[in-house]
């Protein structure tokens, strides 16, 4: 079955202008332009866009999506499984989060005595672990091992509300310190070192045992990887660099 622009964004709760913008950039071309200028999606177009939207659904970036789909060892089967697996994992998340919020809700309506404050952040560390484990788990693990990602593992599980809430403001503060300190272009500067101090303080919430050359390393895996790199460099490119630098002087990896 062929579908023109208007009938495949009404089919796939999407509209037309997103349709026209993934033609643009190459994300995902038409079947073919019939005699009256008019875009005609044919069944493989309809699988790819399906395909995209997975992929979007699931938070990957637009540049992301146009290479995985256009690469020619794009495997659609392989791709659907791994679709369901990651699916699969957000539902247990969310299911985990409804049952925080409805013990929330016993406990506001008196139908349970208690709920102690580890409980009522349980559901957000649990979530937190399992992004994580899905995201950078392969890595992280071979990296450091089963034994000292499990260790860290539980002891986010264990964290009080307090020390939750500390972890929180060190993340701000991190981010803040880093911003400013990128804008003097000196990793060895007053203001980049003090960001290397809050990340080992933000470290130390998650890690059981801190050293010098594990801070150096992760650091080092910022660059590295592309994830890593794409988030520290979201709002600013080569952040992720300079924090690796600030860093590695921090730990004395650079002399």
């Amino acid at each position: 079955m062929e579908y023109t622009v208007q009938k495949l964004g009404r089919l796939a709760g999407i509209s037309t202008r997103t349709l026209r913008y993934y033609d643009e950039i190459g994300l995902l071309k038409p079947a073919r332009t019939n005699s009256s200028g008019y875009r005609i999606y044919s069944q493989a177009e309809v699988d790819k866009l399906q395909q995209i939207l997975f992929y979007r659904e699931l938070g990957v970036k637009l540049e992301r999506i146009c290479e995985l789909v256009s690469s020619p060892d794009f495997d659609t089967t392989k791709a659907l499984h791994e679709h369901r697996t990651e699916l699969l994992v957000r539902k247990e998340q969310l299911d985990r989060l409804i049952a925080n919020v409805e013990k929330t809700i016993a406990l506001n309506e008196g139908r349970i005595a208690t709920m102690t404050d580890r409980e009522k952040f349980e559901g957000f560390k649990k979530q937190m672990i399992d992004e994580n484990e899905q995201k950078y788990g392969k890595e992280i693990r071979a990296k450091y091992g089963d034994e000292t990602v499990n260790k860290s593992n539980a002891k986010l599980m264990g964290m009080t509300k307090e020390e939750h809430e500390e972890a929180e403001w060190l993340t701000k503060q991190l981010y803040s310190t880093l911003a400013e300190a990128f804008k003097t272009g000196d990793p060895a500067g007053e203001l980049a070192q003090k960001a290397a101090d809050l990340h080992r303080q933000w470290l130390c919430h998650y890690w059981t045992d801190y050293s010098k050359e594990a801070h150096a390393n992760l650091a080092q895996m910022y660059v590295d990887d592309e994830r890593f790199t794409a988030h520290y460099d979201e709002k600013q490119p080569g952040t992720a660099q300079f924090l690796r630098d600030a860093i590695h002087i921090y730990t004395g990896a650079t002399k």
